[in-house]
């Protein structure tokens, strides 16, 4: 028996509110337009007949955006046998087995099996390989759902037997209808509660995309009211166990609290950025967003000045998807504090935009004839490399010849400045010049 089974309506009622209100058909499936679009593959694969043939599918997308909403809807509609598997707790013997049964259904009484694997980028080498057998030989259909990028965590034979489909991250909106629903249909609540705006609002929020936790912090927050039927904001707040802040992720309170906190790590004032951190991370955004913006203010706030601030950040980030919350929490604080409390530069930005700038006017110029690639035929007929220094063969291990275009040869795009290790590596910003004297004649 799965979470799928329709079959008794008893124990179906007391399921979880996320179960209840799974959809039963591809049109009640809300937030994946593009996905399922008229005609599209999955689409296909979903209303196709139980004796046609089906490809295994690799379903990638955040939390709650119907990952195994779909491969329930490709069970039930194809008419074949549903088998689950959690890659937290199944092993290689647990694979082999589900296989082994599959294979003797399908030559036995020509039916099929639908192998559905939850997290599937927990599986280890091994026991992805297990699948390779009967995927390739049809034994079964494989759909594994994962929240991170399968070109990384799912092997490449598995990828190349199946077809990925990418869910969307759901929006606001389609969160609030779905509890909307959950509210007035039969298999939720009925119709027996109302759910006040501040509360939808609140619900929505925290729920950052994920539909199964809004639908489980609604049915908390019904399940407290005893003898009312209004689910308020403080309804609200305690079943999902956040204070509502002020705070609108689309909205104006969104870019003002966001801004505050990089203008705060910025201004080298830590405290300040751990009170917009925690602004943010209580009003329910997305962790890996605030993670992108350290590692985009390491290099464009922070830069040369205090290099292994980039590294903190891009480990936090890496972190904080493996992690997840409340725990990122302190791994984003680290990384904020190691930002704010580091020297200062913006010489990278400052020397990419100029460059950038120059680039898009038009500044180019030719290649140096002593840079140009020599390898191809006829290439050194033409001069090519003649003349160029290789570097490692000089005893300072540097060249000093031109390496920018004629036309821009004093441009000066990196410019130290005297903070941090930009100052103190030896003086980096006298190396700098040192590197830059013309070659001598």
């Amino acid at each position: 028996m799965t979470l799928f089974d329709d079959g008794l309506s008893g124990a179906r009622s007391t399921a979880p509110l996320a179960v209840r209100m799974r959809p039963r058909s591809v049109d009640d499936v809300v937030g994946q337009d593009a996905a399922l679009a008229a005609g599209s593959p999955l689409r296909t694969l979903l209303t196709a007949a139980a004796d046609a043939p089906v490809v295994s599918v690799i379903l990638w997308g955040p939390p709650g955006t119907g990952k195994t909403t779909l491969a329930s809807l490709m069970s039930s509609g194809s008419g074949r046998d549903f088998v689950e598997l959690s890659a937290v707790t199944a092993g290689v013997k647990d694979v082999r087995t589900v296989i082994d049964q599959a294979r003797d259904r399908l030559s036995m009484n020509g039916r099929g099996t639908v192998l559905f694997i939850d997290e599937v980028h927990r599986f280890s080498k091994s026991q992805q390989d297990a699948l390779l057998p009967a995927v390739e030989n049809g034994w079964v259909t494989l759909i594994a759902a994962t929240t991170e990028n399968p070109s990384f965590s799912v092997i490449s034979p598995l990828m190349s037997r199946s077809m990925l489909v990418r869910l969307s991250p759901l929006t606001d909106e389609h969160v609030a209808e779905l509890l909307r629903r959950a509210v007035d249909d039969p298999r939720g609540l009925s119709g027996a509660v109302e759910v006040d705006e501040d509360a939808l609002a609140h619900l929505v929020r925290t729920a950052n995309g994920d539909a199964r936790r809004a639908l489980t912090g609604l049915e908390a927050a019904v399940s407290g009211l005893d003898d009312r039927s209004l689910v308020t904001l403080a309804d609200a707040e305690r079943a999902v166990q956040q204070a509502a802040i002020a705070y609108d992720k689309d909205g104006d309170q969104h870019y003002d609290v966001i801004s505050a906190f990089i203008k705060s790590v910025r201004g080298s004032d830590p405290d300040a950025a751990l009170h917009y951190l925690a602004r943010m991370l209580e009003a329910g955004e997305d962790p890996r967003f605030v993670a992108r913006r350290l590692m985009i203010l390491a290099s464009e706030d922070i830069g040369m000045a205090e290099p292994n601030v980039l590294q903190t950040a891009v480990a936090a980030a890496q972190a904080v998807a493996l992690v997840g919350m409340p725990e990122a929490a302190i791994i984003l604080a680290h990384a904020t504090i190691h930002a704010a409390l580091a020297p200062k530069s913006n010489a990278v930005v400052v020397g990419i935009g100029e460059a950038i700038s120059d680039v898009r006017a038009g500044g180019i110029g030719r290649v140096p004839v002593h840079l140009r690639d020599a390898h191809y035929p006829g290439a050194r007929t033409l001069g090519h490399g003649a003349g160029y220094q290789y570097p490692h063969d000089l005893p300072g291990g540097v060249a000093a010849q031109q390496y920018l275009p004629d036309e821009l040869v004093d441009r000066r795009y990196y410019r130290p400045t005297r903070h941090g290790a930009e100052a103190a590596w030896g003086d980096i910003s006298v190396r700098v010049a040192e590197l830059r004297q013309p070659p001598e004649e």
